[in-house]
């Protein structure tokens, strides 16, 4: 009777063959790597008006989002503060911030590569305004 209940649960032979590496041809499979995704990442915006508010920015982050950080209308010491808290954010998830213009930074999590050729410029002589443009 033992021997029943274990070949019941053995493999046999002819089962080896049934997993493939490949799919089938025409299967409808579906990545989960973020290679292949569509879309790429998320990118959020924030202006942060006290110190609290860096908890969001440290999740869009621990979420895999570009963020960028507008701190023209804070004080000097919630500027240092948020800086401070968000360089440490991305040094923990092995990404990088970097300072955009006068108060604001982009910060990137690992693995996002930043094509910013021309952006400084832009924003220095005006032309780059995402924030007051109408919907889109």
């Amino acid at each position: 009777m033992f021997s029943k209940i274990g070949s019941f649960f053995s493999i046999r032979e002819d089962d080896e063959d049934f997993y493939d590496d490949e799919p089938a041809p025409g299967a409808r499979v579906v990545p989960l790597t973020s290679a292949g995704r569509r879309g790429g990442p998320a990118v959020s915006v924030y202006s942060p008006r006290s110190y609290q508010d860096v908890v969001e920015i440290a999740d869009s982050l621990r979420n895999r989002q570009v963020v960028i950080v507008n701190l023209q209308n804070a004080d000097r010491t919630l500027l240092q503060r948020v800086v401070d808290f968000t360089s440490g954010v991305a040094y923990t998830i092995d990404g990088k911030i970097q300072k955009l213009a006068e108060a604001i930074y982009l910060v990137v999590p690992a693995g996002v590569v930043v094509n910013a050729a021309g952006l400084r410029e832009s924003i220095a002589d005006g032309t780059f305004d995402f924030m007051n443009r109408g919907s889109m």
